[in-house]
């Protein structure tokens, strides 16, 4: 595969714009402690979200997701203070990075939310001083995780620390989404994906998707992971402790204006959830989600 990175790249006066969105009076560097310092400001200032997603599915629009391309999803982070879902944020964030100098790529993966499901899931592989680490934006674990064959890997914190080990023969994080106590395993398939592979995959989630129906959100706030899923809201305390409650429509509104700091006019083209039906037969061998 042709090497991508050289062509992948934010513009100067967008990257700068951005680097000041997450904290960043100047570039970081191209060390450890630079894509460190660069990850956990992402994790805490860009939250995964399928907001634009459903605006966009509500209105019936043919044309490509939003955030399908980088530059567009981070002057809506800039203008609405959204994210996206796996395919955009992780584009976006394989992306800045490459601006920034670091030696990104798309990777491919599978969340393994059922037995025998195919790939579904995009993530971001860094390779740096001959060791390779995932920064993943829609698990934000804060830290990069290193990737090593005889070691198992941690991100040690009660809200959103995750693990990483291999298993036969494949990496694998583990992870606690809010809404899921018993944890979700996320296998790392691929290493070099290109950027059409990503539009391709998140195209064909058009048809059916579980984030083409009802609001979906992780973010991080202090020491709290702070979520959305199944119409409820979800907060993950700096212990480790799990609270719950409906999310009804006003309080949606406040929630994700207020506590989560989504522009209103964003908020306010959100459309209602709906029930999410059951996947169709094809999805389970043959669509990413």
């Amino acid at each position: 595969m042709t090497d991508e990175r050289v062509f992948d790249q934010l513009s100067p006066d967008l990257c700068e714009r951005v680097l000041l969105r997450l904290g960043f009076a100047r570039q970081p560097e191209t060390s450890f402690d630079g894509l460190r310092a660069l990850y956990s400001a992402w994790c805490r200032a860009v939250p995964f979200d399928n907001v634009r997603k459903l605006i966009h599915l509500g209105a019936d629009d043919a044309r490509a997701f939003p955030g399908t391309d980088a530059p567009e999803f981070f002057e809506s982070l800039l203008r609405h203070g959204t994210g996206g879902t796996c395919w955009a944020g992780n584009g976006a964030l394989c992306t800045l990075l490459a601006t920034l100098g670091f030696r990104a790529s798309r990777g491919l993966a599978t969340m393994l939310a059922a037995p025998h499901l195919p790939p579904n899931h995009g993530t971001v592989i860094v390779e740096l001083d001959g060791e390779r680490y995932v920064v993943d934006a829609s698990i934000l674990h804060t830290e990069p995780l290193r990737l090593d064959d005889a070691t198992t890997t941690h991100v040690a914190h009660p809200a959103w620390g995750a693990r990483c080990a291999k298993q036969d023969d494949r990496w694998t994080i583990a992870w606690r989404p809010a809404n899921r106590p018993e944890g979700l395993d996320c296998r790392i398939e691929e290493f070099l994906v290109t950027r059409a592979s990503f539009r391709e995959r998140y195209e064909r989630t058009r048809e059916w998707s579980p984030f083409n129906y009802e609001l979906s959100l992780r973010v991080i706030r202090g020491e709290r992971v702070l979520a959305v899923a199944n119409g409820q809201r979800f907060e993950v305390d700096g212990h480790g402790l799990v609270t719950q409650q409906m999310l009804e429509h006003r309080g949606r509104e406040r929630f994700l204006i207020e506590e989560v700091g989504l522009s209103e006019e964003i908020v306010s083209a959100l459309p209602r959830d709906r029930v999410t039906p059951p996947p169709p037969a094809w999805w389970a061998s043959a669509a990413p989600a």
